[in-house]
């Protein structure tokens, strides 16, 4: 028996197993999608993580049922943390839903497949280096995909910057005007309390090629974690100028804005 059969038998409880197993992922005979995904790392991953999804962040979800049951759909929300927290506990709550549950694939930055065994690992799960090559053949595969239109302009910000929303990118909006796909936005509220930081070592950062170095606090804290799913935004493919596409990025920036500010309504305490 290999390690990872057994820690698949040791960890992951029958009923995360069958609850896993409903999900269609076809996978080749080696256990691997085209993309790396494999499901029982998968499984072993999600096994771990679920006492920290259910007890140390206490995740409570509002709306996961608008998330389409099939076809390709852009999960975007914004982006904070300073480590992929919020892409993982978003794509956990959609495949641990109840009903209609989904494997979704998280686009990745850049730096992440340079750290050795990090890249293999990330895409074991389901995540994909995050360029729009990538991210348009997941959507043809019908796949849900996680999106974070900030970038490390989100993730990496400090702490004094909470829920304020960084500039977003448009590629989305492009992709999914092109492959008729509807967006989910999604607002997280938690995340900014993991590992609040209060500057970024830029030369630091430069120097290492990273994207960030911040003075945080070597913990991650067990802030509440609210996730607000909205309803679906459906943009039509024609032919626009920037400045429309323009309105089209702030429409779904405006609906994740209200989304975070409902979940921080919400929310009685950081960490209650």
């Amino acid at each position: 028996m290999g390690l990872k059969s057994f820690l698949k038998d040791t960890l992951v409880s029958k009923e995360l197993d069958e609850q896993l197993d409903r999900i269609e992922k076809p996978v080749g005979s080696l256990g691997y999608d085209p993309w790396g995904f494999n499901k029982d790392t998968s499984k072993i991953v999600f096994s771990l993580f679920d006492s920290v999804y259910k007890k140390y962040f206490r995740v409570k979800t509002n709306g996961v049922e608008n998330v389409p049951a099939k076809g390709p759909v852009l999960i975007v929300g914004n982006h904070s943390g300073q480590l992929p927290i919020d892409g993982t506990l978003i794509a956990y709550a959609v495949a641990n839903r109840e009903k209609s549950p989904r494997y979704p694939r998280a686009m990745i930055e850049r730096f992440f497949p340079t750290v050795p065994f990090l890249g293999n690992f990330l895409n074991q799960l389901g995540a994909v280096l995050g360029d729009p090559t990538n991210c348009a053949r997941m959507l043809e595969n019908n796949e849900a995909v996680i999106v974070f239109p900030e970038g490390v302009r989100g993730s990496g910000k400090l702490y004094k910057d909470r829920y304020q929303l960084q500039r977003f990118g448009s590629g989305f909006v492009h992709l999914a005007m092109k492959h008729n796909t509807p967006i989910i936005p999604v607002g997280v509220v938690g995340c900014e309390e993991t590992i609040p930081a209060i500057a970024n070592v830029k030369p630091l950062a430069k120097l290492l090629g990273v994207p960030y170095v911040p003075i945080a606090l070597p913990v991650v804290l067990p802030a509440k974690v609210i996730l607000s799913f909205g309803k679906p935004i459906y943009f039509e493919n024609e032919e626009l100028t920037e400045e429309q596409i323009t309105r089209r990025v702030e429409k779904v920036k405006n609906s994740i804005n209200g989304l975070i500010a409902k979940g921080l309504e919400e929310r009685q305490g950081v960490f209650e």
